[in-house]
């Protein structure tokens, strides 16, 4: 289950006591960590919960390197911007405004509390654009300082020189987010017969290939017009230990941002 942890880590707010809470965000230079995932469908080999799931890990891996940090991470917003993927159903999806509000909402009230800044995590490619807007709208709103970061994008370069596809490998459901889960919830995926996935086919160059290659332009289709599976790339060259690798870079990556977070605000 999602929250089955809740309380076993210091960092959450869940686990906390209100009084707890704001204990934590009164520290000078606090920082509440906001994760924000989908449930969308990934292929034939990967649970529909795989984005929420792994954003909420990246977030671990990088709460659990820091030192006497003021940390906070919230429950994860565990659903995305996801109309691109409802043809093959399992998706659930909020409307653009919808989950804009309901982030902005989230981080006005964490603020309250008393942080200093506020981190939003992504974890789904299609939230990129709408967390960008509510950093720019909460930033405007309040003298917190608001961010945002898609965990994947964090760590690209160590994460190309750990692949073992090549570029479109990594795409949707692909090498990098099987290997994730493998070393994470390998109970969750589906065995090796099941893991198809259909090399990118996009037609303009300039849109990019793969999560490590996302491309200056930006265009809309419906997940259909790439594979019949729903899932793109090379997840038949995942493993765990590649999974592991990834998940350390990232690790180190959203722990020095958290830490670097902190030092200015305080």
């Amino acid at each position: 289950m999602l929250y089955e942890t809740i309380g076993r880590k210091d960092s959450e707010w869940a686990g906390k006591t209100a009084r707890d809470v704001r204990a934590v965000g009164e520290q000078t230079g606090s920082v509440l960590v906001v994760p924000v995932g989908s449930v969308e469908q990934h292929g034939d080999h990967l649970p529909v919960v795989t984005d929420t799931l792994l954003v909420e890990a990246m977030v671990d891996a990088a709460v659990d390197r820091l030192d006497e940090t003021p940390v906070l991470v919230t429950p994860p917003v565990w659903s995305g911007f996801s109309p691109h993927h409802l043809t093959f159903g399992g998706t659930l999806s909020l409307e653009f405004a919808h989950l804009r509000s309901t982030l902005e909402d989230i981080a006005h009230t964490g603020i309250e509390n008393g942080f200093d800044a506020v981190l939003f995590v992504n974890g789904h490619g299609g939230n990129g654009p709408l967390i960008d807007a509510v950093v720019s709208t909460v930033g405007a709103e309040t003298d917190a300082e608001v961010l945002g970061t898609t965990y994947f994008e964090l760590a690209a370069d160590a994460s190309a020189e750990i692949r073992q596809s090549e570029t479109g490998g990594m795409a949707h459901g692909g090498e990098f987010e099987t290997s994730l889960m493998l070393a994470i919830r390998p109970d969750l995926v589906g065995d090796p017969a099941a893991r198809d996935g259909e090399p990118m086919d996009e037609h303009y160059r300039w849109a990019g290939q793969d999560l490590l290659d996302g491309g200056p332009v930006s265009v809309y289709r419906s997940f259909d017009a790439y594979s019949e599976s729903g899932a793109i790339g090379a997840p038949k060259q995942a493993s765990a230990e590649t999974g592991q690798r990834l998940r350390s870079a990232i690790g180190d990556e959203l722990a020095a941002l958290l830490v670097a977070i902190h030092e200015h605000n305080a």
